[in-house]
């Protein structure tokens, strides 16, 4: 789905923290909030961002 390498360099557009892929969503423990994944890119976009229930 996402290159190992990619998912090491992407960081959450709001704090900066790490990410984590979990199913189709990219995950930032730190702010709850998580980011899609549309065809296989993810959508990094403050704008898109959704809270984790």
């Amino acid at each position: 789905m996402i290159d190992k390498e990619l998912l090491d360099i992407l960081a959450c557009p709001i704090c900066k923290s790490e990410i984590h892929l979990r199913d189709d969503r990219l995950i930032c423990q730190k702010c709850r909030k998580y980011y899609p994944i549309r065809d296989g890119i993810p959508v990094m976009l403050i704008d898109e961002a959704k809270d984790l229930k």
